[in-house]
């Protein structure tokens, strides 16, 4: 069992920056991948980033690659992501979830045993 809870949400201007934190609870969390999705009103949730259990080899959406940053610690049992240059249409609600165990690194939500609660994020124009 893992239990996610994240922070960092809040509202901010366009091209500013926020850092979102997802931490972990139970003995698993360094063994899983983990994933940051993002859901906008009326639309789909949409795979943002993810890294490996070790921490290395991330992978990111188009939309936000080169903007946004994911890592871990696996020591403090938490997953990050560093969002630079943030954009109005990355306004949504936030969620991290840890993958099924055997996974290397996925962007399917459909492997992801796990998910936070979620944190919402407004960019203002």
């Amino acid at each position: 069992q893992v239990q996610l809870v994240e922070s960092g949400g809040g509202l901010v201007q366009a091209g500013g920056s926020l850092r979102l934190s997802c931490e972990a609870s139970g003995p698993t969390f360094s063994s899983r991948a983990m994933g940051w999705f993002r859901q906008a009103p009326g639309k789909d949730r949409d795979f943002v980033a993810t890294i490996t259990a070790r921490g290395d080899n991330p992978h990111y959406a188009e939309s936000v690659k080169g903007r946004f940053t994911i890592s871990r610690d696996n020591a403090k049992n938490t997953v990050y992501l560093q969002m630079d240059n943030l954009k109005p249409e990355d306004t949504g609600n936030y969620y991290c979830a840890a993958a099924a165990r055997g996974y290397w690194r996925t962007s399917a939500s459909s492997a992801y045993d796990y998910w936070g609660q979620g944190t919402q994020v407004t960019v203002s124009s």
